[in-house]
């Protein structure tokens, strides 16, 4: 699943989703997401799932980078993973302050109360790793390699088109919240995250987030 330590509790059945809103708060620590079984499919290496959420989403505004009117996500599309105009759900947070994740296992969600794909500073999108039936939308995302494209239809009609940077992977308890939630650049960029890692199955929980960064083209 898909689960970040800070607030991206969503994907993963726990921690990595991201609920986005145009609300305006700061990213809060998020547990890591919960596994939908203790034998869940095991995922490729380096393909985590559930990804937490932020307590305060990057500013909204253009600083000098190329960068587009705040316009609802409705759409992704990843060929290298497979994933062809996906629809996409908005996320929030859950009471404990954790991201939110999507209901359905193959769909992603935006985290509502940041940037929208295509405005300044980091947009995030988070979705399951696998679920009780086996692979969910992110499976692969440990996959992508840097230069990989992507791009995300949004509600206005346009699309945002993204190149892909780097691909980490994180413990759950050390989840860089900052780095991922916050207005640490000058550009629009884009935050992809899941659940990976081992599978704990005393908590039913992968023990890592896998976080994909990309910026727009």
């Amino acid at each position: 699943m898909v689960a970040a330590a800070v607030v991206l509790a969503v994907f993963g059945a726990s921690a990595v989703a991201v609920g986005l809103q145009q609300a305006t708060a700061g990213p809060p620590p998020a547990p890591p997401l919960t596994a939908p079984s203790a034998t869940p499919t095991p995922p490729p290496p380096a393909v985590p799932s559930v990804v937490p959420a932020p307590e305060q989403p990057a500013a909204a505004q253009d600083l000098a980078a190329k960068t587009m009117p705040r316009s609802r996500p409705v759409a992704l599309t990843i060929p290298a993973m497979g994933i062809v105009d996906s629809s996409l759900v908005d996320l929030g947070k859950e009471a404990d302050g954790t991201l939110e994740v999507p209901t359905d296992y193959g769909q992603a969600g935006w985290f509502a109360p940041g940037p929208a794909p295509g405005q300044f500073g980091p947009a995030v999108i988070a979705g399951h790793v696998d679920s009780k039936a086996g692979p969910a939308i992110f499976y692969r995302l440990g996959e992508l390699q840097p230069g990989a494209t992507l791009s995300v239809t949004r509600e206005d009609g346009s699309t945002a088109e993204f190149v892909v940077d780097k691909v980490e992977r994180y413990p759950k308890d050390a989840f860089p919240t900052a780095a991922v939630y916050g207005d640490t650049t000058q550009r629009s960029e884009l935050r992809l995250i899941t659940c990976g890692g081992e599978f704990d199955s005393g908590t039913g929980h992968y023990v890592d987030n896998v976080v994909a960064y990309a910026h727009l083209l």
